[in-house]
């Protein structure tokens, strides 16, 4: 049995290139790459995802691998994947920005865990916040759909020299600016109920200067600011399924260039 040396790159570079961009995805997305999860388990998943994702990506160049052009390509798919998991990302940062923002009025701003994900320091309302998300992101096949959308950029994108379009680029600058917004909205009860809270306790010190205020309010708002999270901490959950259908939907704008 005789095989061509372009028929030896030919079948590297079809298992090859979708590796790099299903690993880049895995190593960089917040669910898949977390800290918890052994690198070597992502690879071999990588792996796994890649001999059955590979025979749909389509034809490949026949470009040797090692050649400029074939580390050009090797680039661009690590860029493709990179910006997958970078979106699947952003979408956490919005609840850590909010639970954040509830944990400073609530006079947990101090109260830090170790993030599992990403290795950092975090408040512990962001951090349950986070946690109870990816469960619900789980619980919802939100991984199987991002895997679903992975496989679908082969299409959107087949591996080549072009790659991803450069108004993609501009469009995840402005994607991540919504980051903020939605963080925003979904803190905005508790922040303005503790508001009015810690405003009451500004308008009873000065009523009563006697009143020791401090020993007061901190372990008040404490409270109230539990409370106030019990009861918004189902409406900020339903959150995580409109936040991934948007992160879909702004992806395939992403990978496509607004087309």
């Amino acid at each position: 049995m005789h095989f061509t040396s372009a028929e030896i790159v030919s079948w590297i570079g079809a298992y090859l290139w979708p590796f790099f961009r299903l690993a880049a995805m895995l190593m960089s997305a917040a669910v898949f790459g977390t800290r918890a999860l052994p690198v070597r388990l992502r690879l071999v998943l990588a792996l796994a995802l890649t001999l059955v994702i590979a025979p749909l990506a389509g034809p490949v160049p026949a470009i040797d691998p090692l050649s400029g052009p074939g580390l050009f390509v090797t680039g661009q798919q690590i860029l493709i994947g990179v910006t997958m998991g970078f979106m699947l990302r952003m979408l956490f940062a919005a609840l850590e920005l909010a639970g954040e923002m509830v944990g400073q009025l609530m006079g947990l701003g101090f109260a830090s865990l170790l993030d599992p994900q990403n290795g950092v320091q975090v408040p512990v309302v962001s951090q349950l916040y986070v946690l109870l998300a990816t469960l619900m992101f789980l619980a919802l096949n939100g991984h199987l759909l991002w895997i679903e959308a992975l496989t679908e950029s082969f299409r959107v994108i087949p591996i080549g020299t072009t790659g991803m379009p450069a108004e993609g680029a501009w469009m995840l600058v402005g994607f991540a600016s919504q980051i903020f917004s939605w963080g925003v909205r979904m803190a905005l009860p508790v922040v303005a109920a503790l508001l009015v809270v810690n405003l009451a306790f500004g308008v009873l010190s000065r009523t009563s200067p006697q009143l020791n205020v401090f020993s007061i309010g901190f372990p008040a708002a404490l409270l109230i600011g539990l409370g106030l999270l019990l009861i918004t901490l189902p409406s900020v959950l339903n959150k995580v399924s409109p936040l991934t259908s948007e992160g879909l939907v702004q992806l395939g704008r992403i990978l496509t260039g607004g087309g």
